[in-house]
């Protein structure tokens, strides 16, 4: 009982976070700004967990701590990259296969789907911060896969960034750092994050809570991430090509 509780009350917390940057986008006409309350959402939900947990202890603030620190990276890495720019071809498209209304649609397609996404995925922070059981080695064992996945996303974030800060970049394709074994090494490192805080859950018995990286994984590889990237950038960049036959598409490797 408590489990659903505590998860209901996220979701509240959740869509009203949605419904008040929904407001902003308004304002704005511009929805790109849900990529930056993307993040915010577990940061939310994890802190809306812990408020709601009977008891606190170490797994709890390593919980907190993991999910803070991913999810406040991500929004102020991807507020800055969006600043001053028009909204995003993909949130384009969608204005353009939704009007008219789309100002109104917006409420439920965009923020308030991307509430409901997160609030599945969250899973994972739910079943770690209920259980009060104490640390053990499986919970160690998702951090490091929590590490491996931050630096993949955050560092690969970061190279990019430089990449495209260099005129002389300009419509080249980035084959440099992580992105020389991985086309993209932020959607896989956000893979290992969310499976190192199921590895976490999973130490705690919440093995329920699968559903949560398995939604993100599907995510990342069949919708939102991979796929839908690469349906586009070949169009932009005639070099893309070359650069698929040479690099693995999402997990490391070697040069083909």
């Amino acid at each position: 009982m408590f489990y659903f509780a505590a998860w209901l009350n996220a979701l509240a917390v959740l869509l009203a976070a949605a419904a008040i940057t929904w407001v902003a986008s308004v304002r704005l006409r511009n929805v790109t700004i849900v990529d930056t309350l993307w993040g915010l959402l577990f940061v939310f939900a994890a802190l809306t967990y812990a408020a709601s947990a009977p008891e606190t202890g170490p797994r709890v603030q390593l919980v907190i701590a993991l999910v803070a620190l991913w999810g406040l990276r991500l929004a102020v890495y991807l507020a800055w990259r969006n600043r001053g720019h028009e909204e995003d071809h993909r949130y384009q498209a969608i204005r353009r296969r939704n009007e008219p209304n789309f100002a109104l649609k917006s409420l439920y397609l965009v923020f308030g789907f991307q509430a409901l996404l997160a609030w599945i995925i969250s899973l994972p922070l739910l079943g770690a911060i209920a259980a009060g059981s104490p640390l053990a080695w499986l919970d160690g064992l998702g951090a490091a896969l929590w590490l491996v996945g931050f630096t993949f996303e955050a560092g690969g974030d970061w190279q990019l960034a430089r990449f495209k800060a260099d005129p002389g970049n300009a419509g080249k394709v980035m084959d440099r750092g992580f992105w020389r074994y991985t086309r993209h090494p932020n959607y896989f490192g956000d893979f290992c994050v969310w499976w190192g805080l199921y590895l976490i859950a999973l130490a705690a018995g919440a093995w329920w809570s699968i559903v949560g990286p398995l939604l993100m994984s599907f995510l990342l590889l069949r919708v939102s991430g991979v796929a839908l990237l690469e349906r586009s950038i070949g169009k932009r960049r005639p070099e893309y090509v070359d650069y698929v036959r040479r690099t693995n598409a999402f997990f490391p490797g070697p040069r083909k």
